[in-house]
């Protein structure tokens, strides 16, 4: 099939909350990186700072789409699983809305999905080339903590990024219950040692608009989710031996 037909096309998910004055930066970066993108999902989650209103004004401008969750759940995992389900392309990339994901870097994500070498690429803040400019210490290591718990459960540096390409088919067959905010976490503990993934350095920068949505309560979530994870592990483990 040719690279413009729909197993190359590219739809790219971004959850938001409240994210009015970055929708039409990011629009416009992601269109300067990646032109041949087939659409931009805006996946909202009940915004009330006139989020939706700015993304349906581009609508006439670009290949941007609104989808609307007045009563969300599953938290930003869900809002992921959404997207997908509303993406009109089979290889898809999600990211932040908040501009911390580099645009110029969707196209080293997606080559290897695109070309079936990868079932899963990450952009991630923790192997060689990649950096966090600007993150106080207490950031930098929470984030590693987090990132160190969920290593032994992945094998992967960062999966705790939110920046990464997959193919359609395959985040709707392991991540269908998927909670919380870590979408990617989930689909490397479900899909196991055959999953091929691999990590992408970047430059991972701080919000300039906004606030960020990490609270204790997410943290307290992962915490729950790492904990099942875990024991899925272990049950099949044990299962598995004579």
């Amino acid at each position: 099939m040719s690279p413009t037909g729909v197993e190359h096309r590219i739809s790219v998910i971004v959850p938001t909350l409240n994210e009015v004055d970055n929708i039409e930066p990011l629009v416009r970066q992601i269109l300067e990186a990646m032109p041949q993108c087939a659409e931009i999902l805006f996946v909202d989650d009940g915004s009330t700072d006139g989020t939706r209103d700015r993304v349906n004004s581009l609508r006439a401008t670009w290949p941007v789409r609104l989808v609307e969750r007045d009563n969300p759940t599953l938290g930003l995992s869900g809002a992921v699983t959404a997207g997908a389900r509303a993406a009109q392309s089979e290889i898809l990339v999600v990211m932040d809305a908040d501009l911390s994901h580099p645009p110029h870097e969707i196209s080293r994500l997606v080559g290897p999905v695109r070309d079936g070498h990868c079932d899963l690429v990450i952009g991630s803040r923790y192997v060689a080339g990649a950096a966090t400019p600007g993150w106080p210490f207490y950031r930098k290591l929470l984030s590693r903590t987090a990132a160190a718990a969920a290593f032994p459960l992945t094998g992967m540096h960062d999966s705790m990024s939110g920046f990464f390409a997959i193919r359609k088919t395959l985040l709707l067959q392991l991540a269908p219950a998927a909670t919380g905010f870590k979408i990617a976490f989930e689909v490397m503990v479900r899909g196991g040692r055959g999953l091929r993934v691999r990590e992408v350095p970047i430059a991972f920068r701080d919000r300039a608009r906004g606030s960020s949505k990490m609270s204790l309560g997410v943290a307290s979530l992962f915490a729950v989710r790492w904990l099942a994870a875990a024991a899925r592990r272990l049950f099949r483990r044990n299962t598995a031996s004579p």
